[in-house]
C-alpha cells in the first residue's frame, strides 16, 4: 500500500511522511512543485540516514494518482485548490484530511477557529470530492508538528478520527497506529470533525500558555477502547 502525503513538504506533512516511512510504509511526499518535493525528500533521507526510508517526492497530482491512500496536509487557504487539483485521482480512495480552519488563514491568531459554511474542513473536502467515491476521514488534526518531528520519541497522544465509512476508518487506523505511541480513536461520523478540528486551537493555546510544544490528548475511562 502506498500512502501519498498531499502538500507533504510542510512540517506536519513531512513529519507524518517520515514517521510512516520509518514504520515501513511506502510513502510519496507531494508538493505543488515537484522540485520542492524531491529536495525535501532528499534532505529527509540525509537527516534520517539511520533508517531505510521508502519515500519519494512528486508533484501533488502525480502523488495522488500513485497513492492508494491520500493524506491532505495543507493550510486552510490552500485546501480547496489543492483538493480540486487532485479530484480526478481520488476515485474510490481513502482521503484523510488534516486541515484545521485556524484564524491564521486570515492573518489572525493560531488559537482561534474559523467556522466554515460546510461545518468543518474535512466536510468541505468531502463536498469537493462528492461523486468520486472517495472516503473522506478527518485525521491527524490533534497531532502536533513538534510531536511528529521529535524522532525517535514515541508520540504521547491519541489521534481522533471521524468518517462515514467504517471499513475505511479501520484501514486508516491501521496506518496511523504504525506510528509509535499513537492510538487512533474513532469518534464517529464525519460531522464529528466539527468538534475534532476545534481541539487543535485549544492545544495550541495550551502550548503557548504553558510554554510547551508537546501538548496532546488522551481519551481515558472507556473500557471498550482499552480492549482494542
Amino acid at each position: 500500500m502506498i500512502v501519498s502525503i498531499i502538500g507533504g513538504t510542510g512540517p506536519q506533512g513531512l513529519g507524518i511522511a517520515e514517521r510512516l516511512a520509518i514504520a515501513g510504509v511506502e510513502v510519496i511526499v507531494g508538493s505543488r512543485k515537484e522540485d520542492k518535493a524531491l529536495d525535501v525528500v532528499a534532505k529527509a533521507k540525509e537527516e534520517l540516514a539511520d533508517y531505510d526510508l521508502n519515500m519519494k517526492g512528486m508533484a501533488n497530482e502525480d502523488a495522488a494518482k500513485e497513492g492508494d491512500v491520500l493524506i491532505i496536509t495543507v493550510p486552510l487557504a490552500a485546501q480547496k485548490p489543492t483538493v480540486e487539483g487532485i479530484k480526478e485521482f481520488c476515485k474510490d480512495k481513502i482521503v484523510m484530511d488534516a486541515t484545521v480552519p485556524l484564524e491564521t488563514a486570515i492573518g489572525g491568531k493560531p488559537f482561534r477557529f474559523i467556522d466554515l459554511m460546510e461545518g468543518s474542513a474535512a466536510e468541505r473536502t468531502a463536498s469537493i470530492l462528492e461523486g468520486t467515491g472517495a472516503k473522506v476521514i478527518c485525521a491527524f488534526c490533534n497531532i502536533s508538528n513538534s510531536h511528529l518531528s521529535n524522532i525517535p520519541e514515541d508520540i504521547d497522544c491519541d489521534c481522533l478520527i471521524a468518517g462515514d465509512d467504517k471499513e475505511s476508518k479501520e484501514i486508516a487506523a491501521e496506518i496511523i497506529d504504525k506510528i509509535p505511541g499513537i492510538k487512533t480513536i474513532d469518534c464517529g461520523i464525519l460531522e464529528k470533525a466539527r468538534i475534532i478540528e476545534k481541539i487543535t486551537p485549544l492545544l495550541i493555546g495550551l502550548n503557548i500558555k504553558y510554554r510547551s510544544h508537546y501538548g496532546g490528548l488522551r481519551i481515558t475511562g472507556i473500557p471498550a477502547l482499552d480492549k482494542e
